[in-house]
């Protein structure tokens, strides 16, 4: 019987052995697990941060370009508005339409011509002495019947 204590106490000795390496083992993975996941916290809630700071830099650039696109509006409308604009655009539609009568008709050509070289010369003559002080005081405005009146005189 002595035997057998002998052989159960060696046993019971390496079992408690066994079940503290194996508890030591057991230790060491759960203290690696958690520090892994520690790890992979710390890199995720840094992601985060970078993410939500670019995410609130580009939100911010959004905005700064919708103030820019809505100031940008407002000044073409502005602009487009200005004095001189409307006027500059029906100056285009009558040009294209005098380059089609021009192509279209063929005695225009010659009294049109006639015609621009006399308002040429009319309007040199309003950069220099008293003209030019008067039709900035008293703006003229033509009639359409004046222009073939001075074409006829010319012809004649």
């Amino acid at each position: 019987m002595q035997n057998f204590l002998i052989g159960l106490g060696i046993g019971v000795v390496l079992a408690i052995v066994l079940v503290v390496i194996m508890s030591a083992k057991r230790h060491q993975e759960i203290l690696a697990t958690n520090k892994e996941t520690e790890r992979l916290k710390r890199m995720l809630t840094d992601r985060m941060d970078l993410e939500s700071e670019g995410l609130a830099k580009l939100k911010e650039q959004n905005e700064e370009l919708k103030k820019q696109n809505e100031n940008l509006r407002i000044s073409l409308s502005t602009y487009s508005q200005k004095p001189g604009r409307k006027e500059v655009a029906r100056l285009q539609i009558y040009q294209l339409a005098v380059d089609r009568l021009t192509i279209n008709s063929p005695g225009f050509g010659a009294a049109w011509q006639a015609a621009l070289k006399e308002s040429e010369d009319e309007f040199q003559k309003t950069y220099v002495g008293v003209q030019p002080f008067i039709k900035r005081l008293i703006p003229i405005k033509t009639d359409a019947a004046v222009l073939p009146q001075t074409v006829e005189t010319k012809d004649k």
